[in-house]
């Protein structure tokens, strides 16, 4: 449902203890992962979000028998019967995720047909990497209308491939495409992002053979059959950054009992710059860190300077958020954006709210203010959703956000856990 809007009203500093939910950008792919296999797989800790629901439904109508307990957080997928490889353009149309079964359909029946995928208007977001990746595995792709008619034409033994950038897409579709039937394949500059070493994990309980090596390469041996999995899905950092954002804009204290550190420190690092105590579990060795972080926030946060860019540097997913707690920050504050260069369609809706930016596609510099002030503004994107809740959780007076089937898409009832740690949030339906 597209119509309705967000309200919220300024709130006492966010306190309490939180459990994040399964992270939206692993759970989507390794539910397309499931086509490799036939059988039952059992998916846990898997939130309940616009994209989610979708896949699901996109896995429906391929042939698979898909249930979900929405109160364990459940998915039951039986892909025995999948028997189609062509997904119409109104699926795929309604999120950009949808081109990750590409690569699965590609393996299991040697075609899948296709349309451009939809989701957030952030850019071009070309799929390019993807088709070129698939070529060079020997698969032929056709442009017919809407469609992408791509086929398998010749089976290679080996094969490297060398990302431009490490693009977390291509590098998932073509991981799954090479995993099941092909010979040896070589991606150098992947994507290392935690819910691709997720997939990877799920990939590897099915069978496959696949080996992280030094310098973001990933070597894949194909195999002959995949088969079912259980596996529980990692806790979202997204989710974990809006939660400890939200606790650092109205200057409280938080506890997510089971956030991964590990996968969050170049924005861990940045709050800290900011001034605020974050704490997180003891070094369970080296490398590793137990789950668990806590934030206290200052009542002085200071101005930083952040750069978005792949794993491990500063997500681009976090960068609209924390462009709303550097609008209260002390000082001047720079942001570049690297990875989507529409991503500052959040500026003008920050800037109605008082917030004083001068930005480009690009590039923003903030300086900070005492106040934010509630109004009316509109959500363009997932994340760009977020940023203006928690602008919304400090401004004076109420404020109203539309474009909230953004904030169903991307998380999983994240304003009804938020308003049990103390803000006073409304989603309205009309």
């Amino acid at each position: 449902m597209n119509h309705g809007y967000i309200s919220i009203l300024k709130n006492r500093p966010i306190s309490g203890t939180a459990q994040l939910v399964g992270a939206k950008n692993a759970v989507l792919v390794i539910i397309a992962s499931l086509i490799l296999t036939k059988g039952k797989s059992v998916l846990h800790n898997v939130p309940q979000n616009a994209d989610v629901l979708q896949m699901m439904r996109l896995l429906e109508e391929l042939g698979a028998d898909v249930s979900f307990d929405i109160e364990k957080k459940q998915l039951t997928v039986d892909t025995s019967d999948l028997n189609r490889y062509a997904i119409q353009p109104e699926m795929m149309n309604k999120m950009r995720a949808s081109i990750l079964v590409m690569g699965p359909l590609l393996a299991r029946f040697g075609k899948a047909n296709i349309a451009a995928p939809g989701g957030c208007v952030l850019g071009a977001r070309p799929i390019n990497y993807h088709l070129v990746g698939f070529k060079k595995l020997g698969v032929t792709v056709e442009e017919q209308g809407l469609f992408l008619l791509a086929r398998v034409d010749q089976k290679t033994t080996r094969t490297r491939i060398v990302f431009e950038y490490p693009s977390v897409g291509a590098t998932e579709n073509i991981m799954m495409f090479a995993a099941l039937g092909h010979g040896e394949l070589v991606i150098v500059n992947a994507a290392i992002e935690p819910e691709v070493l997720d997939l990877i994990d799920v990939l590897k309980k099915m069978g496959a053979k696949i080996d992280v090596l030094p310098g973001a390469t990933i070597h894949i041996q194909g195999v002959q059959s995949l088969h079912p999995v259980v596996h529980s899905i990692i806790p979202d950092r997204l989710e974990a950054g809006a939660l400890l954002l939200a606790t650092a804009i109205t200057g409280g204290t938080i506890t997510l009992t089971n956030a991964r550190p590990d996968h969050m420190d170049i924005f861990l690092e940045k709050l800290r710059e900011m001034g605020h105590d974050v704490i997180t579990s003891a070094p369970s060795s080296l490398v590793t860190l137990l789950p668990g972080i806590t934030l206290k926030a200052t009542d002085h946060p200071r101005a930083v300077d952040i750069k978005t860019g792949p794993y491990p540097a500063f997500p681009t997913d976090l960068q609209a958020p924390m462009m709303a707690a550097l609008c209260l920050a002390d000082g001047t504050s720079n942001v570049e954006e690297t990875v989507f260069e529409n991503r500052m369609m959040h500026v003008k809706e920050l800037q109605k709210m008082g917030a004083q930016i001068v930005a480009d596609n690009t590039k923003a510099t903030i300086r900070g203010v005492d106040e934010l002030y509630g109004c009316e503004v509109i959500a363009s994107d997932i994340r760009a959703s977020c940023a203006l809740v928690l602008a919304g959780m400090t401004a004076l007076g109420p404020t109203k956000i539309t474009g909230i089937h953004h904030w169903r898409r991307g998380y999983d009832n994240l304003d009804e856990k938020l308003n049990v740690l103390g803000a006073t949030i409304q989603v309205c339906d009309i």
